[in-house]
């Protein structure tokens, strides 16, 4: 496992999205701003989706100029379901998307109300209107789904190879509701990597039973070129029954860098923004240091 470790923060997107309550663009500015300050050096600041689908994105236009106006370099991009998604992010000038679908054919439905044909269609158009866009693709539900149990790894190589002939060379393995388990990660990124050893793989880990940490490790160990986390813990798929919070970026971050592990991330900035979002939005939060009153040594040598 390379010592240099990105860690990439979703919170802004798959946390936010979670919360019923609409959370005030002033304040979702603020918490990227913090998770920035602290030193990720990626993010999903956002979601390009239906206002009446996930009314809390509806400011993702005017977050992205924010961001964008005071950080024209950061690596800043959003999740899209669709090609209208994608044509958002590219007008509110976004640089890169992560396009969304399903290894479940029943879960894409729920989630992005499309079949798979249909998914990969509009992964197609986006490719072919926006040459110049970097795309990269979620699959979600990778190691389980809520409606449909276990999806087989075949399955999972066969939806690769079909998006990659589309022109897509990164993707994220997504453990959707929190099922996956070590030996699972490493079956499913051994796989991937074996059958296609000249693409990029990515993992985005929910820590809805309490393996999000050593999930994410593991994924890390089986060379995940970067793992998403959520600031906090905060989130849940809105469209998943059974989904709870994300891996906190804290938690993991406190791990790697007590581990030896470049991540170029300051814990104790982190730990003080993510305390901040608790503070102030009322979600699910599953991260273990926020709620930890720790001596300050404890906290500075992280």
């Amino acid at each position: 496992m390379n010592k240099d470790v990105k860690v990439v923060d979703v919170g802004p997107r798959d946390g936010f999205q979670s919360v019923k309550e609409f959370i005030p663009t002033e304040t979702k500015i603020e918490i990227i701003e913090g998770i920035i300050a602290a030193g990720v050096k990626k993010i999903q600041i956002t979601s390009f989706v239906s206002p009446k689908a996930i009314p809390q994105m509806r400011d993702a236009a005017e977050v992205v100029a924010a961001i964008m106006s005071k950080h024209p370099g950061f690596e800043a991009f959003a999740l899209v379901p669709n090609f209208r998604g994608a044509e958002g992010a590219v007008n509110a000038g976004l640089k890169e998307v992560s396009h969304v679908m399903s290894l479940s054919v029943t879960h894409n439905m729920n989630n992005v109300k499309k079949t798979h044909q249909q998914s990969l269609d509009e992964i197609k158009r986006i490719v072919d209107t926006y040459p110049d866009l970097k795309l990269s693709e979620d699959i979600a539900t990778t190691f389980g789904c809520p409606f449909e149990g276990d999806e087989p790894t075949d399955a999972l190589i066969d939806l690769i190879g079909k998006i990659k002939d589309i022109g897509v060379k990164e993707f994220t393995l997504c453990d959707t509701v929190g099922l996956a388990y070590p030996t699972m990660i490493e079956e499913k990124f051994k796989a991937a990597k074996a059958a296609f050893p000249d693409l990029i793989f990515n993992a985005h880990i929910h820590d809805t039973r309490n393996m999000g940490i050593l999930n994410t490790y593991v994924a890390l160990q089986c060379g995940a070129a970067s793992v998403q986390t959520a600031l906090a813990g905060l989130g849940g798929c809105p469209f998943a029954p059974g989904a709870s919070g994300n891996t906190s970026t804290e938690d993991l971050v406190y791990m790697l860098n007590k581990s030896g592990y470049n991540t170029g991330i300051d814990f104790a900035k982190l730990l003080k923004t993510a305390k901040y979002a608790k503070s102030v939005i009322n979600g699910n939060f599953s991260g273990h240091h926020i709620n930890i009153e720790e001596h300050p040594c404890v906290v500075t040598q992280a």
